[in-house]
């Protein structure tokens, strides 16, 4: 069986227990979705500029078409109620997208520090916007002598960002330049989700539960620790952990019918991974991985095994490396034959992944636009029902993904 692909009329429901584990990933469009189509689909295509009229998939004929261009390594997207687009450029913007104009926001931190992976990364509005108004960023906080993956909220008035304050930062900066982790999700109980890496120079750190680095935090909107967060009892470890192990998500969903959580990972030569979230779950690097060191293509140095009954093994292992970055869920009715599916944006590998997961069982494994944007840093499905990707490029863009038939 697929995930459910049944179209129910209801709204969603917040679930009382975090990390629910059912054994379909089950999809519920909104209502507001549908109405809204029509007109986001004439707004968004006043300064489109169609790339390839037809694509041909496996199930799904498709058209590429770029929105908006000569962006500076554009990191993330985002999409407000009033069908405006966010997104962030690593170096330090953020901007307001509409009909293909570029607006920027003023009220940034003052402190990012855009070296290597660094600067400024994830964008993403409150859960309720249209009454609390603020956006969540996260970025790379410090100077050449350190950094550390931190996150901020403003309250978002026209183009400028009002009330801007610090809410969360990682409790011990690292030289900069790697492993940031930074996407964020809203949990359908209404919590935070925030990954941060390992940091890249001392990977045991993610098996240090008094270490941030190596985590998936979950928090309040505020940037408390959730208070039914699996750690909150244990003096050795930080109470915002959710789960650890990990070595940098990148791509991050929550299941708005199951309330699962769903992440992509980077491996080092080869491992990266899909994974859905437990509560406590120690994911295992690196003490565990099925990657390979870069430099001699032997077993990763602190590596122990491939596996270990006492960790967490991946969903799926995304073979040939993928790079991961942005991971979306298909809930539109725009691509009825991969509703359900996860679509898995690649960097190194300039392509996105669907996958068809049943009993979280990758079953299927689609290769799609490879070689055809370039580095793929985010993906994300628009309340338009359309998907959208950025690509991470000095002269980056943003495009969007139709039905061709």
């Amino acid at each position: 069986m697929k995930h459910n692909k049944t179209v129910h009329d209801t709204t969603m429901q917040f679930l009382s227990q975090p990390g629910v584990r059912n054994h379909k990933i089950r999809v519920r469009p909104s209502k507001l979705v549908s109405l809204l189509v029509a007109a986001a689909a004439i707004s968004g295509s006043l300064a489109a500029e169609v790339i390839e009229e037809r694509i041909g998939t496996q199930y799904e004929p498709i058209r590429l078409v770029r929105v908006v261009d000569g962006l500076e390594h554009p990191w993330s997207i985002a999409f407000l109620p009033d069908q405006r687009m966010l997104v962030t450029e690593r170096a330090g913007r953020l901007n307001i997208v509409e009909n293909g104009a570029v607006t920027p926001v003023s009220g940034l931190p003052d402190d990012i520090h855009a070296r290597g992976q660094g600067g400024l990364m994830e964008v993403l509005p409150h859960h309720d916007f249209e009454n609390e108004p603020w956006i969540y960023l996260t970025y790379s906080r410090g100077d050449a002598d350190g950094t550390a993956t931190t996150l901020v909220r403003g309250r978002l008035q026209g183009d400028e960002l009002m009330d801007l304050e610090q809410i969360f930062t990682q409790d011990r900066k690292s030289g900069p330049g790697r492993h940031y982790g930074s996407r964020l999700a809203w949990t359908t109980d209404g919590y935070l989700l925030m990954s941060i890496g390992d940091r890249g120079g001392q990977p045991p750190r993610a098996q240090d539960l008094g270490d941030h680095a190596g985590t998936l935090l979950r928090l309040t909107e505020t940037g408390e620790p959730a208070p039914d967060n699996p750690f909150m009892e244990q003096d050795d470890a930080h109470p915002e952990i959710y789960s650890y192990g990990h070595r940098n998500i990148q791509g991050l969903i929550v299941d708005p019918e199951s309330g699962e959580i769903w992440s992509t990972e980077h491996g080092p030569r080869g491992g990266d991974e899909l994974n859905v979230h437990t509560a406590g779950g120690n994911y295992g690097w690196p003490v565990v991985t099925l990657g390979r060191d870069y430099r001699t293509e032997g077993p990763f140095p602190h590596a122990e095994a491939r596996t270990r009954e006492d960790m967490i093994d991946p969903v799926y292992e995304l073979l040939p490396t993928l790079a991961p970055s942005g991971l979306a869920l298909v809930t539109s009715d725009r691509f009825a034959h991969w509703k359900g599916d996860l679509l898995a944006g690649g960097l190194r590998a300039e392509r996105i992944r669907r996958l068809v997961i049943e009993d979280y069982e990758v079953i299927h494994d689609e290769e799609l636009l490879l070689g055809k944007i370039g580095r793929i840093r985010d993906v994300r499905e628009g309340p338009d029902g359309y998907i959208y990707v950025a690509t991470d490029k000095r002269d980056g863009a943003i495009y969007r993904i139709e039905s061709a038939r």
